[in-house]
């Protein structure tokens, strides 16, 4: 279980790196895209950090019910 939190971890990061790409080649074009990747780029990043507190908790609550 502890591998898939790990792995939706960098699909948060993938979908965070895709939406900067996408920000930097609408900038110009289309503006309101642009607008709606930002909101992507900033809910992914805190959904990498959300998940990644998350994982490590459970991480360590697992070691210390193993002692």
């Amino acid at each position: 279980m502890i591998k898939i939190l790990r792995y939706t971890e960098y699909l948060y990061l993938g979908v965070f790196f895709f939406s900067l790409y996408r920000i930097y080649t609408d900038w110009n074009l289309d503006r309101q895209n642009a607008y709606l990747f930002v909101f992507f780029a900033i809910v992914s990043i805190g959904m990498f950090f959300f998940r990644r507190n998350y994982r490590k908790k459970f991480e360590q609550r697992k070691r210390d019910n193993e002692r």
